[in-house]
């Protein structure tokens, strides 16, 4: 079975959030070692809004190892030359689509005060698939997908809000599924374990990651896990899904471990 990762980060540069590993870096290379360690065969990199060189070197990765990493590449959507680069983007090595987190001071307008509407609307024109981060912002995401029916959008971590567990994380989770209507819309089931105060495998959670898979389907669910946050081992990131929920077996496992992630950012690998 295929097995490909929908969100890691690498990094040479800055200081990482405090949710993920404090280390001055964790390279392609790095990754590569935990990924065979925990029977992970690709990644989608998702360049980290620490480094300022993290587009660079996720394109980097990717050139040296384009069956193992594709890119979900960043780009300052007001800066007058992101418009030229967006009808360029596929040119980088590994390139398949876009993601923004809003993470930065001064970016958690933009998606009401117009900043990223030509960004929705070059996207759909270039077919290119965006990634985004959003917790308690899925209205603004709703009015995205049903303004643009032609691009595909996908939602971080399940939409989920940092430093919440178990219940409380998931208090919001019905306006989460409310988005399954839109088929342009599909979720990554990434970061599990650490919406969760019990121990591996998280059972407290399974019911609410059962009700997502339900409602977005295997083709529009993926298995990803932000890696360098997590409190487990990879390989157990990968077994949670794998071994322990019963209902996520055979066809429907294939799609949501890797199939459905490679078939969404059409990564021919």
């Amino acid at each position: 079975m295929l097995i490909v990762d929908s969100q890691v980060h690498i990094w040479k540069n800055g200081t990482p959030v405090v949710i993920h590993r404090q280390i001055p870096q964790y390279t392609g290379d790095d990754l590569l070692k935990e990924m065979k360690e925990g029977g992970v065969d690709a990644a989608v990199l998702c360049p980290p809004s620490w480094d300022p060189q993290a587009n660079e070197i996720a394109v980097e990765a990717a050139a040296a190892h384009p069956d193992k990493f594709c890119v979900l590449g960043g780009f300052d959507p007001k800066d007058p030359a992101s418009r030229t680069l967006i009808t360029r983007l596929r040119e980088q090595p590994g390139m398949v689509g876009l993601r923004f987190a809003f993470l930065r001071k001064g970016e958690d307008t933009w998606l009401t005060d117009g900043t990223m509407d030509w960004v929705w609307a070059a996207a759909e024109k270039e077919g290119l698939p965006v990634a985004l981060l959003v917790p308690g912002k899925l209205k603004s995401l709703e009015k995205i997908a049903q303004k643009h029916p032609g691009l595909k959008l996908f939602i971080d971590h399940m939409a989920r809000v940092r430093h919440t567990v178990d219940d409380a994380a998931f208090a919001d989770l019905d306006e989460l599924l409310g988005l399954a209507r839109y088929p342009n819309v599909a979720v990554k089931a990434s970061g599990a374990p650490s919406y969760s105060s019990d121990v591996y495998p998280y059972r407290n959670i399974h019911p609410y990651i059962k009700r997502i898979f339900e409602s977005f389907g295997p083709q529009r669910t993926f298995w990803g896990t932000d890696i360098t946050r997590m409190p487990c081992s990879y390989r157990q990131c990968v077994t949670m899904y794998t071994e322990e929920m019963p209902w996520l077996k055979g066809r429907d496992l294939e799609w949501v471990m890797g199939r459905a992630i490679c078939d969404f950012l059409n990564w021919k690998r």
